[in-house]
């Protein structure tokens, strides 16, 4: 990795950061060095067996991971802060277990972990509202996140906090290039790519492809242990009581129904579409 700087900034890794006049990069320290915030969330492991019961998913003896998507957005933020300097944190809104995933992403170098009390039975639109009325209060300078959640496959949380937070938003991004004030981006969009560039500070969320996850060192776990965790209650948030109040309701969770056999067809080419149109009218009833 060949690093060289410029006038208007250094490069490394292709991130190009802000640098001051004598062509030095920002470093983690002072007013003008970057904040940069990552939206993590905490879901099961995929390759757990899903178990209902009662209508809803048992949490019994399951592992949980970092949301995969999200795990992109930490490693590009932690690449930001080492080529631009900074600070990086990492925040969720989640039950206690949630701070596996924050100790994970302390490990894989994030510098303070951030950890907002759970509100039971959240939907996006309340897990949205905590993570935006604590965001107001730090004045960040960018906010990561990952696509969507593996687990709901919304995709929702980052939007509605960048609507929150009135920040210009881009999503499903595979490319990002941040420089000074500004990040251009490059997102997947069906099959193409488009090309963005957004005033900071900005949301941005991470699709596969942006870069390659790292994995905790021995070193970085140890580290994570001393490094900064904070726990944030509803009560300093200052919400009120209706903004906590979720929008939807999970009422049952069921298996999809069994795939019945499937059945071979006989006789002559006519006799098989005047059988496959038979079953479609009488059995299927699509016809």
């Amino acid at each position: 990795m060949n690093d060289y700087s410029t006038k208007l900034g250094i490069i490394t890794a292709g991130i190009r950061c802000p640098a001051d006049e004598g062509g030095r990069s920002r470093t983690g320290e002072g007013e003008d060095a970057m904040k940069i915030y990552v939206l993590l969330k905490q879901t099961f492991d995929t390759e757990e067996r899903i178990v209902l019961q009662d209508g809803a998913v048992s949490e019994e003896g399951v592992r949980y991971i970092i949301n995969p998507y999200d795990e992109y957005a930490v490693e590009e933020a932690v690449r930001i802060r080492d080529a631009c300097g900074g600070t990086v944190y990492v925040v969720t809104a989640g039950p206690e277990r949630a701070s596996e995933a924050l100790r994970t992403a302390l490990a894989m170098g994030a510098d303070e972990a951030v950890h907002i009390e759970e509100v039971p039975d959240a939907d996006e639109a309340v897990t949205s509202r905590l993570l935006a009325a604590y965001l107001k209060q730090q004045e960040p300078d960018l906010i990561l996140g990952g696509f969507f959640s593996i687990d709901q496959g919304a995709g929702q949380t980052a939007i509605r906090v960048a609507e929150l937070l009135d920040m210009p938003h881009v999503s499903a991004v595979t490319k990002l290039t941040v420089e000074t004030g500004t990040a251009r981006c490059e997102r997947d969009a069906e099959g193409d790519i488009q090309r963005l560039e957004v005033q900071l500070p900005a949301v941005i969320t991470a699709q596969q492809g942006l870069n390659e996850p790292r994995y905790p060192s021995l070193p970085g776990i140890m580290k994570a242990k001393r490094k900064p965790y904070h726990r944030i209650s509803l009560e300093q948030l200052g919400l009120k009581p209706e903004e906590l109040s979720p929008r939807r309701k999970r009422l049952i969770v069921t298996l999809p129904p069994a795939r019945s056999e499937g059945r071979i067809l006989t006789g002559t080419l006519e006799e098989q579409v005047q059988a496959l149109i038979a079953h479609l009218r009488q059995v299927e009833k699509v016809i």
